[in-house]
């Protein structure tokens, strides 16, 4: 365990001299499973951030816990600069929790960085503006554009150019911003010449989709995309199924990105064939700068170490603390938020989640994340696995497998 009691942070722990890097994570509430690579990342790291400082100062790391909350979001960051003087904060991951820790963090004048937020949403939805950008709250994603491409990537090789699209969105902020007219995921799916039929959205959780499905059959839809929940999806195949509708393939990201659950009544897991975006994964050419650890070696260790499927988020999480390291060694003064924020303005580094460079992102304060296409396949370690179908925009990966249809055997089993 890192220095500094990285579960709890209790307050005093700190050494005289050192820099404290304050990680709000769901430990405990509805996101705790996807507060474990985070976790993972934190345990593994504290005890090699202790020597990745500034000459002369040790880094140490102090967490704590979001109970999966906004309003816990928020007292973990006062908690974190009040009581264990955080010059900068970590995150990823939640709908409402990762903008209330960057919100938090912008208005104590404290540097935070995040991930796994489109950034589109991340700026826009924080109230970001072009010509004012945050002062001290930076982040790096893919965006929405970005999953349109991947998934229309897989749509072509499934069924070629021009397809015809079914939209199962839900009317919340994953729907909504799916659907914006400028910042959206529907602007550049339609750019690519492709039709989407969006029926009115669902509310979470769903009981039916008898308008989704009709909407889809009169409108001769054969490819479905989605950004549902895995409990969400299963009962759409499930009714689908029920109603002869086969898809030539369905794309989903948000949770269908994680290893596989059984959810509802549906039998095998919902990402069972299911087209997803990949940021990361044991075959990606990516390693860490503190300690040359590839993505493969970083994988195996966590399933050595927790016996569970390896998570995307981890490749990710490793890489916040990368950023933590690269900015406190690089700021002109580490105790300074301004300096330290400026040293994020300029940070461009090549980490576990590929290069990171906030010196071009697509708006400020914004480091791009590359994405390819993936599917959701029979494995040989563990029931799905996510095979790497097409490279889309990351330099240097090698496709793992061929993308499987969908089939009415594979919805309905």
């Amino acid at each position: 365990m890192a220095d500094g009691n990285p579960r709890g942070g209790a307050p005093g722990t700190a050494g005289r001299g050192d820099l404290t890097v304050g990680v709000v994570v769901a430990r405990t509430g509805r996101l705790a499973s996807l507060g474990d690579p985070l976790d993972f990342a934190l345990e593994r790291l504290g005890p090699r951030l202790a020597a990745a400082g500034p000459a002369g100062r040790r880094i140490r790391v102090a967490g704590r816990d979001s109970r999966s909350t906004a309003e816990g979001a928020r007292q973990a960051v006062a908690e974190l600069i009040r009581d264990e003087g955080a010059v900068l904060v970590l995150t990823l991951a939640g709908t409402e929790v990762l903008p209330a820790v960057a919100d938090a963090c912008e208005a104590a004048g404290t540097p935070c960085v995040s991930s796994t937020f489109p950034w589109q949403v991340y700026y826009y939805g924080r109230g970001g503006d072009d010509g004012r950008p945050f002062a001290r709250t930076f982040h790096f994603c893919w965006g929405l554009d970005d999953i349109a491409g991947t998934f229309a990537d897989l749509w072509e090789l499934a069924g070629g150019p021009g397809r015809t699209v079914g939209c199962l969105w839900n009317d919340g902020p994953q729907g909504s911003w799916s659907r914006h007219e400028r910042h959206g995921f529907a602007p550049a799916a339609r750019a690519r010449g492709h039709r989407l039929v969006d029926p009115p959205a669902y509310a979470e959780p769903a009981a039916a989709f008898d308008g989704h499905l009709t909407a889809f059959r009169e409108a001769g839809a054969d490819i479905v995309t989605s950004a549902a929940t895995a409990r969400d999806l299963g009962r759409f195949r499930e009714l689908a199924a029920r109603a002869g509708l086969t898809p030539r393939l369905i794309t989903c990201s948000r949770w269908l990105a994680y290893p596989p659950t059984t959810s509802g009544t549906y039998g095998p897991p919902a990402q069972t064939g299911v087209g997803t975006l990949v940021y990361w994964s044991p075959a990606h050419p990516y390693r860490s700068s503190l300690d040359g650890t590839t993505a493969a070696e970083l994988a195996e260790a966590y399933e050595q170490r927790t016996g569970r499927q390896c998570p995307q988020p981890l490749g990710l999480a490793h890489a916040l603390f990368e950023v933590a390291a690269h900015a406190l060694r690089t700021a002109d003064d580490p105790e300074d938020p301004e300096a330290v924020a400026a040293a994020l303005r300029r940070t461009d580094l090549e980490t576990m989640a590929g290069r990171l460079d906030w010196t071009s992102g697509p708006v400020p304060n914004v480091a791009g994340v590359a994405l390819a296409g993936g599917q959701w396949q029979p494995g040989e370690r563990h029931g799905l696995e996510l095979a790497v179908v097409t490279p889309g925009r990351v330099d240097g990966l090698r496709p793992t497998a061929d993308l499987l249809p969908a089939t009415a055997g594979a919805l309905a089993r």
